[in-house]
C-alpha cells in the first residue's frame, strides 16, 4: 500500500487506539465500509460478527474445560490460557470466567468504538466456519511442504511430544480447540497491534512497520511453543527458555521454521480476513492435526 506524504506525517502516537484502528491503517479504504452496504468481504472482519461466531467455540472450550478434567480444570487448559490466566492471578485477579470475559468485552468495546450497527446476516458465519476450513487445509499443505524441505536437507520432521497428547478424543478435541482461541487472542489481537503501535511509536514507516511487527510476533508466537516446564510466566524468562531448547536440539528446528510460517500465516489472515476467521482457522487446523494426524503437524 503506497500512502501520501500527508499520511505518512500523521503522529503515529495517535493511530492505534484500537485493533480496528490496527486493522484500518494496515489496510486502507478496504477497511472503511463507509455507507456503503456491507458485503461479505468486509462484515466478516466486523467484531461483532466476529463476536457471534467466537460464542460457540469459547462456550464449548470453556465448559469442556471444565467437564473434562473436574476439579483440575487448568491441568488441561492450553498454554497461552493458562499464562494469561498467571499473570492476572499475579495481578490480583482469579475469577475463572474473567479470561473469556475478557475476550468478549474487547471485542464488543471494539464494535462499539467503531460505530458499526449491530446486525449481520447469519448467512454469513456459514461462510466463514467454510474459510476457516479452507484456510486450515491450505496450512495443512504448507506443513507438508516444510515437511518435506526438511527431509530432503536430511532433517527430522517434527513429532508431537509424547506428554502433549492425551489419550481422552474429546479432552484432545477441547484442548485443541482453546489453543486455537487464546493463541489468537494472545499473540494477533493483543500482540499484534502493541509490537505495530511500539514500531510506529520510533518513527518506522508503516510498511516496514507492519513487517516487522508480522514477523517478531510470528517468532516469538512459535518460541511460545518449546517453553520448558519450568518457565514460570515470567515474559523474558519463558522466551529464553524456549530459545535455548531450539538452540539445543536440531530436531526442533523444523517446528521452529513451521511454526514461524504458520505464525505469518495466521498474521496475514488476521490482516486481511479479520479475526474471527483467523481464531476459526487455527482451531480447525489444530483439532485436525491433533486428534487425526497425530503424530505430523
Amino acid at each position: 500500500m503506497i500512502a501520501s506524504e500527508s499520511q505518512m506525517d500523521q503522529s503515529p502516537q495517535n493511530e492505534f487506539v484500537d485493533p480496528s484502528a490496527f486493522m484500518a491503517d494496515s489496510l486502507g479504504p478496504i477497511a472503511d465500509t463507509g455507507a456503503l452496504p456491507i458485503q461479505y468481504w468486509q462484515e466478516t472482519r466486523r467484531p461483532f460478527c466476529n463476536l457471534i461466531f467466537l460464542l460457540p467455540m469459547l462456550f464449548v472450550y470453556e465448559i469442556g474445560v471444565s467437564l473434562g478434567s473436574g476439579t483440575r480444570g487448568e491441568s488441561i487448559r492450553n498454554g497461552a490460557d493458562a499464562w494469561m490466566r498467571l499473570w492476572l492471578q499475579r495481578a490480583g485477579v482469579e475469577m475463572v470466567w474473567i479470561l473469556p470475559w475478557l475476550l468478549v468485552g474487547i471485542l464488543i468495546a471494539w464494535h462499539v468504538r467503531s460505530r458499526q450497527p449491530w446486525t449481520m446476516k447469519w448467512d454469513t458465519l456459514g461462510g466463514m466456519a467454510a474459510e476457516s476450513l479452507m484456510y486450515a487445509f491450505i496450512l495443512i499443505m504448507l506443513g507438508q511442504l516444510t515437511d518435506y524441505g526438511f527431509r530432503h536437507a536430511g532433517r527430522s520432521p517434527l513429532q508431537l511430544e509424547a506428554n502433549s497428547v492425551s489419550t481422552a478424543l474429546l479432552v484432545r478435541v477441547v484442548t485443541f480447540m482453546g489453543a486455537g482461541i487464546y493463541e489468537e487472542f494472545l499473540f494477533r489481537l493483543c500482540f499484534l497491534p502493541l509490537a505495530y503501535a511500539a514500531f510506529r511509536s520510533v518513527m518506522v514507516p508503516r510498511g516496514w512497520a507492519i513487517t516487522g511487527t508480522i514477523v517478531s510476533s510470528s517468532i516469538i508466537f512459535s518460541l511460545a511453543h518449546y517453553l520448558g516446564p519450568t518457565s514460570d510466566g515470567q515474559a523474558l524468562a519463558m522466551l529464553t527458555d524456549a530459545v535455548v531448547r531450539v538452540q539445543s536440539s536440531r530436531e526442533l528446528w523444523f517446528g521452529f521454521v513451521f511454526r514461524t510460517l504458520a505464525g505469518m500465516f495466521f498474521a496475514a489472515l488476521y490482516f486481511l480476513r479479520g479475526f474471527g476467521i483467523t481464531v476459526g482457522a487455527h482451531a480447525a487446523y489444530d483439532v485436525f492435526v491433533g486428534v487425526i494426524l497425530i503424530n505430523e503437524i
